[in-house]
C-alpha cells in the first residue's frame, strides 16, 4: 500500500527501530503517530504522541483512532538463565500479547475499509531459539507464529500482515538486556537498516523480511535441517 497519507502506528517509537521507523515512514509521507512509554524521549517524534505502557494496551485503540498502519515494534530481551529471568510476564505481555491485542482492537476498522497493514517486529532469535534467551526467544516465536495465522485469517480482505525479523542491531536493546553482545560476528547494523526495509515491505506488500537478508539462510537451515543446526549451534554458540 502506498505510505503517502497513510495513518501509521508505530510502537516502542522513542528509540531505537521504532524510532527510525517513524522517520523512514514520515518521509515517504506518512502520517506518523508514536507510541511509547517514555514522554520524554517521545517529544516531537512523529506527528502524533501517544504516552503508553504496553504491558497494559487497553484502550489504545480508542485514543488513537483508526490506522491504516500497524507496526507492532515495541519489545525488550534478557538474556541469562530461564530461573533468574526478571519480570518474566512483563516480557511476554509487552512483545507477545500487546501486539495481539493491538491487532485486535485495530484491525476491525481496516478489514471494514477493505486496506491496512499489520507489521510485526519479531527477531531472528524467534527461529533459532539461541542459548540464553529462552523467554525472549518464545515471545518473538509466537509472534512469527501469530503473524503466519493472521495472514492466512485475512486472505482476501485487503489487509496484509508483514513479519520482520531483525538480527543483531546497534540499539540500547544489549544495553538492557541484562547483558552486552560481545560477538565478533555478527556485526550490529543500524536501525535505519531495519526500518527502510519495514517502510519497502508496507509499500511493496511483502510477507517476510529478514535484516540482514542473509540472516533468512539461517532461519531456513534450522527449519530444513534441525539437527544440523544443533551441531552447529552447540559448537559455535
Amino acid at each position: 500500500m502506498k505510505l503517502a497519507g497513510a495513518v501509521c502506528l508505530v510502537t516502542g517509537a522513542s528509540a531505537g527501530i521504532g524510532r527510525a521507523t517513524v522517520d523512514a515512514l514520515a518521509a515517504r509521507g506518512a502520517r506518523v503517530v508514536a507510541l511509547a512509554r517514555d514522554g520524554e524521549r517521545l517529544a516531537g517524534v512523529g506527528e502524533r504522541q501517544v504516552v503508553c505502557d504496553l504491558a497494559s494496551p487497553n484502550g489504545v485503540a480508542d485514543e488513537v483512532g483508526p490506522v491504516d498502519v500497524l507496526v507492532n515494534n515495541a519489545g525488550f530481551g534478557w538474556a541469562g538463565p530461564v530461573a533468574e529471568t526478571p519480570d518474566l510476564e512483563r516480557l511476554v505481555a509487552v512483545n507477545l500479547v500487546a501486539p495481539m491485542a493491538l491487532a485486535r482492537a485495530f484491525l476491525p476498522a481496516m478489514v471494514a475499509a477493505g486496506r491496512g497493514q499489520v507489521v510485526n517486529v519479531a527477531s531472528i532469535a524467534g527461529y533459532v531459539g539461541p542459548r540464553g534467551e529462552a523467554v525472549y526467544a518464545a515471545t518473538k516465536g509466537g509472534l512469527i507464529a501469530f503473524s503466519e495465522s493472521l495472514r492466512y485469517e485475512l486472505r482476501g480482505t485487503g489487509v496484509g500482515v508483514t513479519l520482520v525479523a531483525p538480527g543483531v542491531i546497534a540499539t540500547e536493546f544489549f544495553d538492557r538486556r541484562g547483558s552486552p553482545y560481545a560477538r565478533a560476528w555478527p556485526r550490529p547494523i543500524p536501525p535505519a537498516r531495519v526500518a527502510e526495509a519495514i517502510a519497502d515491505a508496507i509499500e511493496h506488500d511483502r510477507d517476510e523480511v529478514f535484516v540482514p537478508r542473509w540472516m533468512s539462510g539461517v532461519a531456513r537451515l534450522r527449519g530444513a535441517a534441525p539437527g544440523l543446526f544443533r551441531a552447529l549451534a552447540a559448537r559455535f554458540g
